[in-house]
C-alpha cells in the first residue's frame, strides 16, 4: 500500500508540474499543510497532505519545511524506498534546473540518512542542467554530517570545489569544522579556523561556538575561553547558542551534575546574555535556577527570576512558574525583592 501511494504521489507531481490552474478543491496552502504535518505521524497521510500542496508553490523554500516533515515521517517508519520515490519524482519538475530547488532534495536525503542518494543527486546536476555553486555543495556537506558520515566531509571538501570549479564559502567551512568536532578532533577544527583567517573567509558565531563546545567537552576549558575571547575581540557577537554553551560549562557541563557547578559564574554569564539580548534557552535557564537555589544563592536566583519575568511573554512564564513552584522558590521570603540583579 505504501509504495503504491508514493507512486501515486509521484504521478501527481508530474501532472501538477504541467498544470497551471490546479483545482482548488484538491489543493491546500503551504502554511496549512505545514500545520497539519506537524501533528500527523501516519506516513501515508503525511504523503497525502504533501501531495496536495507540493506541486503548487512558487518558491523552493516555501515548501521545504513541509517536505522535511514528510521525509522525517517516512524515515521514522523506515520507508526508505518511498523516500527515494518521493524525492526522485521532483527531478521531473521544471524547477530542477534551479540550484536551491535541487539542494532541497539533497538536504532531504540527509534528513533520512540516505547519503549515497544525496551524493548521486549531486552528481546528476550536469545531466539535469543545474548549475553548481557553494549552495548545493553546502547541502551535500550537511547531508553527509546528518547521515553521520563525518569522516567523508573533509574528502568532499577537498575534491568537489576543484572538480567543479567553485569556492567554498563561510557556511562550507563551518560544516567542515562541525564534522571535525563531531569526531572529537577540535584541533583540526581550530586549524580550519586559522585557514579561514588566512583566506579572509568570515568566521561566524556558529563556527566559533562549535569549536568552543568541542573544547569544553574535551576538558580544555582554557582553550575554549580563548576561543570566546577571540570571538569577542574580533567583533563577532556571540549568539544564543554560544551563551548556552558557556552557561552550561559554568554549571559543570552536565546539567544533571549541579553539585560541582560554578553557578555564581553561570549567573554572571546569564546577566551578560541579557545585556546583549542573547538569553539562553529554557532548559539551560532551568538548570541554572535549580543550581542557584540548591547552592542557596537566593539573591542571584531572585534577580534572575525578576529579569525573566520582565523579558519573556506569558507563555514562557507559565512554564517558568512551575519550575519555581517545584523548587519551592515562590514560597521563599520576599525580603530581598529590593536587591539588585
Amino acid at each position: 500500500m505504501s509504495t503504491s501511494l508514493a507512486l501515486r504521489h509521484a504521478r501527481h507531481l508530474s501532472a501538477s508540474a504541467n498544470t497551471t490552474t490546479p483545482a482548488a478543491s484538491s489543493t491546500i496552502s503551504v502554511s496549512k499543510a505545514k500545520y497539519k504535518l506537524r501533528s500527523e505521524f501516519d506516513p501515508d497521510k503525511a504523503l497525502e497532505i504533501y501531495s496536495s500542496v507540493s506541486g503548487h508553490y512558487t518558491s523552493p523554500l516555501s515548501s521545504r519545511y513541509a517536505l522535511d516533515l514528510t521525509v522525517k515521517r517516512l524515515a521514522k517508519s523506515r520507508r526508505f524506498s518511498d523516500i527515494e520515490t518521493l524525492l526522485d519524482s521532483h527531478k521531473n519538475d521544471p524547477k530542477i534546473t534551479q540550484e536551491p530547488f535541487l539542494s532541497t532534495l539533497i538536504r532531504s536525503y540527509g534528513l533520512a540518512h540516505m547519503f549515497d542518494n544525496a551524493l548521486n543527486t549531486y552528481n546528476q546536476m550536469d545531466d539535469l542542467k543545474t548549475p553548481r555553486s557553494a549552495i548545493s555543495f553546502n547541502a551535500l556537506l550537511s547531508a553527509c554530517n546528518q547521515s553521520g558520515q563525518f569522516d567523508r566531509v573533509p574528502k568532499l571538501f577537498d575534491e568537489m570545489p576543484r572538480r567543479h570549479g567553485f569556492f567554498p564559502d563561510k557556511v562550507s567551512y563551518g560544516i567542515l569544522v562541525r564534522s571535525y568536532c563531531a569526531v572529537d578532533s577540535p584541533e583540526l577544527a581550530i586549524a580550519t579556523v586559522r585557514e579561514m583567517e588566512e583566506k579572509v573567509v568570515e568566521i561566524t558565531a556558529v563556527t566559533y561556538t562549535t569549536v568552543m563546545s568541542a573544547l569544553y567537552k574535551k576538558g580544555k576549558s582554557n582553550e575554549a575561553e580563548g576561543i570566546w575571547n577571540e570571538m569577542v575581540r574580533k567583533g563577532c557577537s556571540p549568539d544564543v547558542a554560544a551563551y548556552n554553551v558557556r552557561l552550561m560549562q559554568a554549571q559543570g557541563e552536565d546539567p544533571e551534575n549541579v553539585k560541582s557547578g560554578d553557578f555564581g559564574k553561570g549567573y554572571k554569564v546569564f546577566k551578560k546574555s541579557v545585556e546583549v539580548n542573547r538569553i539562553p534557552d529554557f532548559n539551560t535557564l532551568k538548570h541554572l535556577m535549580e543550581g542557584l537555589v540548591k547552592k542557596s544563592e537566593m539573591k542571584a536566583a531572585k534577580g534572575m527570576s525578576r529579569t525573566l519575568k520582565k523579558k519573556f511573554p506569558a507563555s514562557f512564564l507559565n512554564a517558568w512558574t512551575k519550575v519555581e513552584d517545584e523548587l519551592g522558590f515562590v514560597a521563599a521570603p520576599s525580603s530581598g525583592d529590593s536587591e539588585t540583579q
